[in-house]
């Protein structure tokens, strides 16, 4: 799919989708492990919206300051492509804020649609004002320098308990953050979309007193 289709993608996705819905269709393809966990959550409840390509960074901890330790760290940020999400992988370190508003400045102006954090980030404020769409595991205000190096980046990646390929399709809203692997997207939008409505018609009748029982004998979904 060319990254102009992409863009229409995730933009619908945005707009119609919801991770429930997603994580419901993954269930019926049988990849019932594709949402990460709870320590992964939005910085910003009324920013946490955002669909896009998987880039992977992957980071270690590092216990001495090496010369030039921001080299694959900055061209990693460099080589991002329009509608892509960073998913940032750290072993769940919390020695440091791998992540700040520099970071966020320098992908969003890349075309990044947002990031993921498996670790600590710092200049949340900052993030916040750019309004750019982060989740993240939580915050350290101490930098990446001396406690934690980006060592290669494009490659598969753990975060949030779920292992993610460059290319993958990254959702995520104020419950959480699924990954779509690229062999099952198109499957996977045709039952979100599918269920979706489903879930659209069934709230209505719902709100017109319908009973619970008998609407869910007609759509199928709860």
């Amino acid at each position: 799919m060319e990254a102009r289709d992409d863009k229409t993608l995730f933009d619908w996705m945005q707009r119609e989708l919801y991770s429930a819905v997603i994580c419901d269709s993954l269930d019926e393809l049988g990849y019932r492990s594709q949402a990460m966990n709870e320590r992964i959550r939005p910085l910003e409840e009324g920013n946490a919206s955002l669909a896009g390509r998987a880039k992977t960074i992957l980071s270690v901890d590092v216990y001495h300051i090496q010369d030039n330790p921001y080299v694959k760290e900055i061209a990693s940020i460099d080589s991002i492509l329009p509608d892509e999400v960073v998913v940032a992988a750290t072993n769940q370190s919390v020695r440091n804020g791998m992540w700040g508003e520099l970071l966020s400045t320098a992908s969003k102006m890349r075309g990044a649609r947002g990031a993921i954090i498996d670790g600590l980030v710092r200049d949340t404020a900052k993030i916040v004002e750019l309004g750019f769409p982060l989740h993240c595991a939580g915050y350290k205000p101490v930098d990446s320098r001396g406690r934690g190096l980006v060592i290669d980046y494009d490659c598969p990646v753990e975060a949030g308990g779920v292992l993610v390929h460059p290319g993958d399709v990254v959702f995520a809203d104020r419950d959480g953050v699924v990954v779509i692997p690229q062999a099952v997207l198109v499957e996977t939008i045709a039952l979100a979309s599918k269920k979706a409505n489903s879930e659209h018609h069934t709230r209505r009748e719902l709100l017109e007193g319908k009973l619970l029982r008998d609407v869910y004998e007609k759509y199928g979904v709860l």
